[in-house]
């Protein structure tokens, strides 16, 4: 069988399951691309360090050099996580005349432009479906199967440490420090879990699909994001009550000409697909014109998942369908956006509303008052009994009917002034 000569770049836990695959299931490889992945080089910071898979004699090296200066190898998986040395590797790569695969959707995020720009230039490819929820292959389907659509929406969990999270505060009614621990003991969150909690690992990976979709060119940054990182246990108690879970929702809508792109907590009901994802797995919900509404669910990320997407592209760049569809899409070109992002303050929906206040007669017509000024109507209520390690106090639940995020911002901070209300407020969308 013909051979082709591939590399590695990076061999943490991805890039030792992408050896595994290339070294161990070659025949199933070789199936599929019709010819040999044969492992030539492997590249590394530090060649002393233990790695979760046996190399060949003589291929580990941290010499960047012995790929970029071999013209035998024709594509490499760049499995360098951060922006630096991994924009500056990817750029090397390109000008050696190598096609590159990655998993790092940080540096697409940041860098997307500048380096598929330059891969462009120098008829290059640049592989990516790894860099979005693992193992689900949702690149290829948003960027090719789905082709024939226009996609109306997209609704994702996208993050697997989150979503762990959340679903050990809520089966286990752990606080939210101790599920973090948790997550931490099992190696599903780092020991700085804070691109994780605080919503922008979701919004990178939701400013990708945003692109591959409707063409949006938003920077992540400028994606309004809350995390789970100030989520109360009682807020999940509360809505499983009111028949929710809470998810860490990534959403990407087309309302008219716009584009409506957010990710935070949000009340998913029971029941629906993406409410019963569970543990460290992801999940996207997208809607078409023509195909109406997919999902897809699977593990975002591990060894495996990650490495089963990296080894597809490897497979998809070798045999010429990954540089085809390259140059079709002009991914990250200097085209005009043809969508423009819309005003947070406008995006509709129902809310969920907490608050702790005063237990005594006439704070709810003070509340309600407020509601009323902002165009604000209310759903329903639930108010507990007075929480016993604060007596005088009661917890105060406001489901909303459907209104507008400035108007529920507004009125929740000209509520949180009211003398009757204390501090620790909590507002969330819900997702019917």
């Amino acid at each position: 069988m013909e051979k082709t000569k591939v590399g590695i770049v990076g061999l943490g836990t991805v890039g030792s399951g992408v050896a595994k695959l290339l070294l161990d299931y070659g025949d199933r490889t070789g199936r599929h691309a019709g010819r040999t992945l044969w492992l030539e080089e492997v590249v590394v910071r530090d060649v002393k360090k233990s790695r979760g898979c046996q190399l060949p004699a003589g291929i580990l090296s941290d010499d960047l050099t012995r790929i970029t200066r071999n013209a035998e190898i024709k594509a490499v998986a760049h499995l360098v996580g951060g922006l630096e040395p991994a924009r500056s590797i990817m750029l090397k790569l390109l000008e050696s005349g190598k096609d590159v695969i990655t998993a790092n959707k940080a540096l697409l995020a940041q860098h997307g432009p500048e380096l598929f720009d330059r891969a462009r230039e120098l008829g290059r490819s640049i592989a990516f479906e790894a860099s979005v929820a693992g193992g689900i292959p949702i690149i290829t389907n948003i960027s090719q199967c789905l082709s024939a659509n226009q996609i109306n929406s997209l609704t994702a969990i996208l993050n697997g440490t989150s979503n762990f999270i959340l679903t050990e505060m809520e089966d286990k009614g752990m606080p939210y420090s101790a599920a973090l621990k948790e997550a931490q003991r099992l190696g599903y969150a780092e020991m700085d879990p804070t691109m994780d909690v605080d919503g922008s690992d979701a919004a990178q990976k939701l400013a990708i699909l945003a692109h591959l979709a409707f063409g949006a060119r938003v920077h992540w940054s400028d994606i309004p994001r809350r995390g789970i990182d100030t989520l109360d246990v009682a807020d999940i108690k509360y809505a499983r009550e009111l028949g929710y879970r809470i998810k860490l929702l990534a959403i990407a809508q087309l309302v008219g000409a716009s584009l409506e792109l957010h990710v935070s907590p949000t009340l998913v009901k029971s029941g629906t697909p993406l409410a019963e994802v569970r543990g460290a797995y992801n999940a996207v919900t997208v809607h078409g014109d023509a195909v109406g509404r997919l999902f897809f669910h699977g593990l975002g990320a591990g060894q495996m998942p990650t490495a089963s997407a990296v080894v597809a592209d490897m497979i998809d760049t070798v045999v010429g369908r990954t540089g085809i569809t390259f140059r079709t899409l002009e991914l990250w070109s200097q085209r005009e956006s043809p969508v423009s992002s819309r005003d947070p303050a406008n995006v509709e929906g129902r809310f969920y509303l907490r608050f702790h206040v005063d237990d005594r007669p006439g704070v709810m017509s003070e509340m309600t008052g407020v509601l009323g000024d902002n165009g604000i109507s209310i759903a329903s209520v639930i108010q507990h009994e007075p929480d016993q390690r604060d007596e005088g106090v009661v917890p105060l639940v406001i489901i909303t009917h459907a209104t507008t995020e400035g108007a529920t911002g507004s009125a929740v901070e000209q509520i949180d002034r009211l003398p009757c209300v204390r501090p620790g407020s909590v507002r969330m969308r819900i997702r019917d």
